[in-house]
């Protein structure tokens, strides 16, 4: 049986304040660390937030790092999604990194990352057809509109890798977008360093 976190009913008015300073990613996706890493609040104006172990929204604190630039282009390309689709509701965003990055495996909750270890990761949830801010946990519940336009915003961002599900329809430059098993229910987006 799948858990969905309560429905979010109201954004918040404005979005808060971020810590912003110069990080660095250490090491690669998969074997790294993240110096200086800036905190994702726990909702936006334009996303909100979902936890993979406790499959609650928001997501817990720690689980919500990444490097400067990995949070500005999250909300950048958030922002431009949701002026392009205003009735649209708003992102899920899971898993980013740990406050120091490192290991993040399935002792951490769920099934756990074997990258997301260096501030460059991010797991965006695919928008449902339903409009209810939860986690689309079977591909039938996936809005694919709204998802390529997703996928297609992050790759004009400059994404190294978009993983999408392999149930899904969603395409883009076949170097890019790939397929991979465990991403029905997330896109998985990797920036460059």
């Amino acid at each position: 049986m799948q858990i969905d976190p309560p429905p979010v009913t109201t954004a918040p008015a404005a979005d808060p304040p971020i810590a912003w300073h110069d990080s660095r990613p250490i090491g690669r996706p998969y074997a790294g660390r993240l110096v200086d890493g800036v905190q994702l609040p726990a909702e936006g104006r334009d996303f909100w937030t979902y936890d993979w172990g406790l499959r609650v929204a928001p997501n817990r604190p720690w689980r919500r790092w990444g490097t400067d630039r990995l949070v500005r282009t999250l909300l950048g390309v958030l922002g431009e999604y949701r002026a392009a689709h205003p009735e649209a509701p708003r992102v899920g965003v899971a898993d980013l990194s740990r406050p120091h990055g490192g290991r993040f495996g399935k002792n951490f909750g769920g099934l756990g990352h074997t990258s997301h270890q260096n501030g460059l990761d991010v797991d965006i949830l695919y928008p449902r057809g339903d409009g209810l801010e939860r986690r689309a946990w079977a591909p039938e519940m996936v809005d694919e509109r709204l998802s390529q336009d997703l996928v297609d915003r992050f790759v004009a961002a400059g994404a190294v890798y978009v993983f999408t599900g392999p149930r899904l329809h969603l395409r883009g430059p076949h170097e890019v977008v790939v397929k991979l098993a465990h991403h029905d229910d997330h896109m998985h987006v990797r920036i460059r360093r």
